[in-house]
């Protein structure tokens, strides 16, 4: 059975950085997308990054320059570096692997920027 199990969240201030990991545990048939996804309280889930498995990534309007998604295939891992966070940021970050029959989806971890 496919897990895949967020870390790295937290509370920071505005400003600061965090480093988020999803790994997944269980076989994957062929990998293909990695992304993460964020729902702020009250509002939908919406994109924040994806890699595909050549490593082109693309990023919400409002995190390019500041956030940076990476993959280690080896590792069936991604990763979301997140840089001068504000708190808008504020939301928990879904990791989302796709491949080739289904996707699969993290719990979630919560990242909270405030003073």
């Amino acid at each position: 059975q496919v897990q895949l199990v967020e870390s790295g969240g937290g509370l920071v201030q505005p400003g600061g950085s965090l480093r988020l990991t999803c790994a997944a545990s269980g076989s994957i048939f062929k990998i293909n997308a990695m992304g993460w996804y964020r729902q702020a309280p009250g509002k939908e889930r919406e994109l924040v990054a994806t890699i595909t498995k050549d490593r082109n990534t693309n990023y919400a309007d409002s995190v390019k320059g500041r956030f940076t998604i990476s993959r280690d295939n080896a590792k069936n891992t991604v990763y979301l570096e997140m840089n001068s966070l504000k708190p808008e940021d504020t939301a928990v970050y879904y990791c989302q692997i796709s491949g080739f029959y289904m996707d699969y989806w993290g719990k979630g971890t919560l990242v909270t920027v405030s003073s």
